[in-house]
């Protein structure tokens, strides 16, 4: 039987692995960070302060990485006011999205050096902008070059030394220390690109913005237009389709990691397609009343309330038809699908306003 103390260490660190992220949408680069850092030493913590088996722990370790991964995507929605840079991340996002599905559906390793994590680092190239610039004067050509030399200096080296050629970097210092200086001249030379980067950008504000403001928040924001609001207004729109396809790849992953799953990926499409559309209608029947959510946590817990209702009326019908579900993943699906949909309803709400003001203000529109 696993040690009391040992349990607490392990549920400290899966606990924190779950909150930290929710601090993204506020402290965007501290956040992301934290998260980092925590997904690099989980396992070392483990090993060094616990006997605790982590066979079992691999698969919600890999659907953790996915999750934090998305509420960084979440994030850009409720923040980023270069509406370029955003469009850029969300391809970056997806991209690597569809690359980790693909490779949890044929496990072939060299996948992830094709379909690199980008995206992540893209995101703090941008947020550590904002410390001392508006990003707004990061230009198209700019934010492009970013991208590319982060994917072509950064990730691909990586994620081959990671997945294809699986090296450990501390026993490769171990066997040789002189390597050691091969990684400082290296850092050095990704130093010397970041300032080729942004040396002729304006001048800095004063101080560290660490805190992040959200789009709606740090601007005037005009009234929707009508076709924006009729657009809104639909039960099937761009807003519902994207979350549809978010969260049809997030389960997907989460189907191929998690243990005791049977579902095809036609039935997980399917499935998570009447789950949004059941959410998206309970929304517009509240919304038609009059009725608007206080909060983000006040949401959250109506609808996961909703939610779990539907996975428990269908473990109780399903085996009438032959038919079953695994109801501890479920559970755990619907809980961080919910989770998710709230923070997307909010986020892009706030992110149409800032798409109507850059409109506005003759930048492209979204």
């Amino acid at each position: 039987m696993d040690d009391t103390s040992d349990l607490l260490i392990f549920w400290a660190v899966v606990i924190a692995r779950f909150l930290i992220p929710l601090s993204i949408p506020r402290y965007p680069l501290p956040g992301v960070l934290a998260c980092l850092i925590l997904d690099a030493v989980d396992q070392t913590i483990f090993q060094l302060f616990t006997p605790l088996s982590l066979e079992g722990y691999q698969g919600y370790d890999k659907a953790l990485d996915v999750y934090y991964l998305s509420i960084t995507y979440l994030s850009t929605l409720r923040n980023w006011s270069n509406l370029y840079a955003f469009k850029l991340d969300r391809f970056l996002f997806y991209y690597r999205l569809v690359g980790v599905a693909i490779f949890e559906l044929v496990h072939l390793r060299p996948l992830l050096l094709i379909f690199p994590n980008t995206f992540e680092y893209f995101f703090i190239f941008y947020e550590t902008i904002r410390l001392k610039w508006d990003p707004k004067v990061l230009t198209k050509s700019k934010l492009i070059t970013s991208a590319a030399l982060i994917w072509v200096f950064i990730k691909i080296p990586q994620e081959y030394w990671i997945h294809v050629a699986q090296m450990d970097t501390t026993d490769w210092i171990k066997s040789n220390p002189s390597n050691a200086l091969i990684l400082v001249a290296y850092a050095v030379f990704l130093l010397g690109l970041a300032w080729w980067l942004i040396r002729d950008l304006p001048p800095t504000h004063t101080g560290l913005k660490f805190g992040a403001l959200s789009v709606a928040a740090a601007q005037v924001v005009p009234s929707l237009p009508e076709e924006v609001k009729k657009e809104r207004a639909r039960l099937i729109n761009k807003q519902v389709l994207e979350k549809v396809a978010l969260l049809s790849l997030l389960t997907i992953i989460f189907a191929q990691i998690l243990p005791g799953v049977r579902s095809d990926n036609l039935q997980i499409t399917i499935g998570v397609s009447v789950f949004v559309v059941i959410n998206t209608i309970l929304s517009h029947w509240l919304s038609r009343r009059g009725r608007q959510w206080k909060s983000i946590i006040q949401e959250f817990v109506v609808m996961s309330a909703v939610n779990m209702g539907l996975v428990l009326l269908s473990n109780y019908l399903l085996p009438r038809y032959g038919g079953s579900i695994v109801l501890e993943n479920t559970l755990f699906f619907i809980l961080l699908l919910t989770l998710i949909i709230t923070l997307y309803d909010r986020y892009w709400q706030l992110h149409t306003r800032n798409n109507v003001n850059s409109e506005a203000e003759g930048e492209l529109s979204f």
